[in-house]
């Protein structure tokens, strides 16, 4: 059993992407959340509708602990299942201007982003180093890659990712396995609710925000073979904002 694992994938761009993936039915879809399980369900009753397989995991990418845990709980129930495609999508924001920003704050936005990050790709990246082959895609965001004022804790997150990315794919290129980024704009999903639309459009050349389907669109093509000549990279999906 071949699988695709994405974390934070039961709602916005996370739930797109399983939806992505479920349409290609390469893949039975892993779909990882933390809290939300009424989305989660949700989530693979529309992957199973498009004629693909998956299941829900529960875990908090941020815990080391728990992932570990839950992961190898997994493994040992499914001792064929081979995961070949991992999308670090799950990602929160606590924003707020950094001269007011508390410990927390920070901590718990670089610890889902960044620990989440090492600590699913971890424990199956010599897995994937012995089967010689892979896709890792890792969420990252314009804020990553220019940063954005009000969001200092998230912007550090997603550039630590960023150089992550870029470091990890040098390391197993060799075994045919990509690692690359995609950095969103503002794409229109419940984290992005509160923004106001109308004026933040004028700074977006393609004078609209992004649905979230688009993202999963370049996600499923950097999961798939004909990436394969693709990695290190990151790809930026933001309607022009900076170009």
């Amino acid at each position: 059993m071949k699988c695709a694992i994405v974390t934070g994938g039961s709602r916005g761009i996370g739930r797109a992407i399983c939806i992505k993936l479920a349409e290609e039915k390469n893949y039975h879809i892993l779909i990882n959340y933390a809290s939300n399980e009424t989305a989660a369900k949700e989530t693979l009753a529309k992957v199973v509708e498009l004629g693909a397989t998956g299941e829900i995991l529960k875990f908090d990418v941020g815990n080391t602990e728990e992932t570990q845990a839950v992961l190898t709980e997994w493994q040992e129930k499914n001792p064929d299942a081979v995961v070949e495609v991992i999308v670090n999508n799950a990602g929160i924001t606590r924003d707020g201007l950094f001269m007011w920003m508390q410990k927390e704050d920070w901590n718990h936005v670089i610890n889902t982003s960044l620990d989440g990050f090492f600590n699913v790709t971890n424990f199956f990246i010599q897995k994937l180093l012995r089967n010689k082959y892979g896709r890792i895609i890792n969420m990252v965001s314009v804020s990553g890659v220019k940063g954005t004022a009000g969001q200092t804790n998230y912007s550090a997150a997603k550039g630590a990712l960023v150089g992550a990315t870029k470091a990890l794919a040098q390391e197993v290129a060799k075994r045919n396995i990509t690692v690359n980024a995609v950095a969103p704009g503002f794409i229109r999903t419940d984290m992005t609710q509160e923004f106001n639309e109308e004026e933040l459009k004028a700074m977006i050349p393609a004078n609209r925000f992004g649905e979230a389907e688009e993202v999963a669109d370049l996600v499923a093509f950097l999961a798939s073979r004909k990436s394969s000549y693709i990695t290190g990279e990151v790809i930026n999906i933001n309607g022009g904002i900076y170009s």
